[in-house]
């Protein structure tokens, strides 16, 4: 009976676990000079991760209690939030900016509009992040920008990785492998990013030594995560070159969620 009682004590306590709620906080982390910084460690009540090369994470953490996260560098100072509060599955994009003479601590205070705020902690916003300059803007204006990346027209998105050909760069969009041919019209390959950045949750890249699962390509692999959203969020822009829209709903009970894009793009002007 003692056995029976310490047994079915365990499996209650396997379910606890497995119906733990997660949220997730993600970004990249910078230097003074808003360079991308490598090997930060980031951690938090026994849960972490390093940013990759790019600069880019992605950490998951325990859901609707208050968390202190950790970022640290051998060659910086570290960078402490406290008391970061997130409901179940919603995602937090932070960019914080390490330096190399003092120590960021500061709390995450929440306006009456839901926004969050850092005064203490010196933070590149999503937006800045993602206005890169170039005639096409989307996250392949950064990878041209890598080292062993190349691109043979600044109007292409097309890229090529440590001399392989243009279309040996594997394409992932939330774990299902997506076919890009290589098309070429007028010097042109794509009027539009591939990647919908309105939409993305997280974008990584590797250019050499990705893991088995996806598959025996030579040159990189580029994959991608859609946002699962947690409110309802509508967004336009315009411009000489283009229109896009965006639109993020999600059910009253938070179990159906969906995202949707459109985007249009002419580069005659």
């Amino acid at each position: 009976m003692k056995h029976f009682s310490i047994l079915v004590l365990f499996l209650l306590l396997c379910n606890a676990i497995s119906f733990a709620q997660n949220a997730t906080i993600t970004g990249i982390v910078l230097d003074e000079n808003n360079q991308p910084l490598a090997d930060v460690n980031i951690s938090t009540q026994g849960l972490g991760t390093i940013t990759s090369s790019n600069g880019f994470y992605i950490l998951e953490i325990t859901a609707d209690i208050e968390n202190t996260i950790t970022f640290s560098h051998i060659a910086h100072k570290d960078v402490i939030l406290k008391n970061l509060l997130l409901t179940t599955n919603e995602t937090f994009e932070f960019n914080p900016v390490l330096k190399v003479d003092v120590i960021q601590i500061d709390e995450v205070s929440v306006s009456a509009t839901g926004e969050r705020t850092l005064e203490n902690i010196l933070n590149v916003t999503p937006e800045t992040i993602r206005k890169i300059p170039g005639a096409n803007s989307g996250v392949e204006t950064i990878l041209k920008l890598l080292p062993g990346v190349s691109s043979n027209n600044e109007l292409s998105t097309q890229y090529a990785v440590r001399g392989g050909n243009y279309d040996e760069n594997l394409v992932y969009v939330n774990e299902i492998e997506v076919y890009r041919p290589f098309l070429i019209r007028s010097a042109q390959q794509e009027g539009l990013s591939f990647v919908n950045s309105d939409l993305v949750k997280d974008v990584k890249f590797s250019a050499g030594g990705f893991q088995a699962k996806y598959g025996d390509k030579l040159a990189s692999v580029l994959d991608i995560k859609y946002k699962a959203p947690t409110l309802f969020s509508l967004r336009a822009d315009l411009s000489f070159l283009g229109a896009s829209a965006s639109l993020e709903t999600v059910s009253k009970n938070n179990k159906f969620s969906s995202v949707s894009g459109i985007r249009y793009r002419n580069n005659s002007l």
